[in-house]
């Protein structure tokens, strides 16, 4: 497991954008658990935030892709509306303990 961040700097229904060994990650906290996704949109592989940290939409309830609008559920990924519906980001294996959050990287990315 990799260090992601301590725990206090990602707020509840906030994002933020990470580069953990080349690998550009989003994470969000919704309900107090935390998700962690590629930063990176399945319609045509790029990045998803509008500006540094900023990917989820006006309400906070779901993560948007700059590019096309594309909607993602927070919780599993899931494309709800957009070019690539039915599609999903990719997960990335977290966890959260009292030092932080940790980040497991698959091993063929």
């Amino acid at each position: 497991m990799k260090f992601l961040c301590d725990a206090k700097y990602l707020a509840e229904a906030h994002s933020r954008g990470f580069e953990i060994d080349g690998q550009k990650l989003v994470a969000v906290r919704r309900q107090g658990l935390v998700f962690v996704y590629r930063n990176r949109c399945p319609h045509r592989g790029v990045p998803l935030d509008w500006k540094t940290d900023q990917f989820l939409d006006a309400s906070a309830s779901l993560i948007q892709c700059a590019t096309h609008g594309a909607l993602f559920l927070i919780e599993s990924g899931e494309c709800v509306a957009g070019p690539c519906a039915g599609k999903s980001l990719r997960a990335i294996n977290c966890r959260e303990d009292s030092s932080g959050i940790w980040i497991s990287l698959p091993a063929d990315d």
